[in-house]
């Protein structure tokens, strides 16, 4: 095993909101913290925390709770998970951090901002809905079944939350980049509908992808995020 390998192991932890959170740091420079989705951990990000380290950035990647090196929990609530990664921030003392959160990230960072406007520095989201009815319904279909049978806290996270309201993204007045594969499981009006609602959003339509092709073992998402960072002055280009 490499030393990066290592290196990127959750190998750290923090105690925020009544838990604790295992996350892996790596590179010197501009905070940014990775959210990762539901079912998943902290090494979904492997490619992208190698290009925004190269980039200039110190990336912190936290396994969200009860995923990857966290102990497993009987229920979840979006709104739990944005208030420990408000609380993360706040312990590790990062200043106006940017935030990138997929799938369920997306949600944990805009209900992060929402509930505590001026917290991050700038956000990008991708794959991200407001309410279980902005997915594609063959899918919400299969997963009602699914957890019928053989119920999953984490299943049941999906199938019933979040509700936000779409004016209440109104309060995010940072630059947002919001991505989507134009084959993904969140609905094109949903996204639509998330643009349409922030003061500062920046749309993008991945051709050719689906839910997380662009995300996992993939260059794609980590060049579309350098470039938004550039362009919001968060992060300057390389010399």
């Amino acid at each position: 095993m490499s030393g990066k390998e290592k290196e990127f192991k959750a190998s750290r932890c923090v105690n925020v909101n009544g838990m604790t959170l295992h996350y892996a740091v790596e590179g010197e420079g501009s905070p940014v913290i990775l959210v990762h989705g539901n079912g998943e951990d902290h090494s979904l990000f492997r490619t992208e925390m190698e290009q925004l380290t190269a980039a200039g950035c110190r990336v912190y990647a936290p396994d969200s709770r009860g995923h990857g090196a966290n102990e497993p929990l009987e229920e979840y609530h979006y709104a739990d998970m944005a208030e420990d990664m408000y609380q993360f921030i706040q312990a590790l003392g990062l200043e106006k951090p940017a935030l990138y959160g997929h799938s369920d990230g997306g949600i944990i960072g805009l209900l992060l901002e929402m509930t505590h406007p001026g917290t991050l520095g700038v956000l990008a989201v991708s794959g991200t809905n407001l309410s279980p009815e902005g997915l594609v319904p063959s899918f919400l279909e299969e997963f009602t079944e699914l957890n019928r049978k053989k119920p999953d806290p984490l299943v049941t996270l999906m199938l019933t939350e979040p509700h936000i309201d779409p004016e209440m993204l109104g309060k995010i007045q940072i630059p947002v980049l919001v991505t989507v594969g134009d084959n993904d499981l969140i609905l094109r009006t949903e996204t639509d509908r998330i643009v349409s609602n922030l003061p500062d959003a920046h749309l993008v339509v991945v051709e050719g992808a689906d839910h997380g092709s662009y995300i996992a073992d993939s260059e794609i998402m980590g060049e579309l995020l350098i470039r938004f960072l550039r362009q919001a002055g968060y992060i300057k280009e390389q010399p």
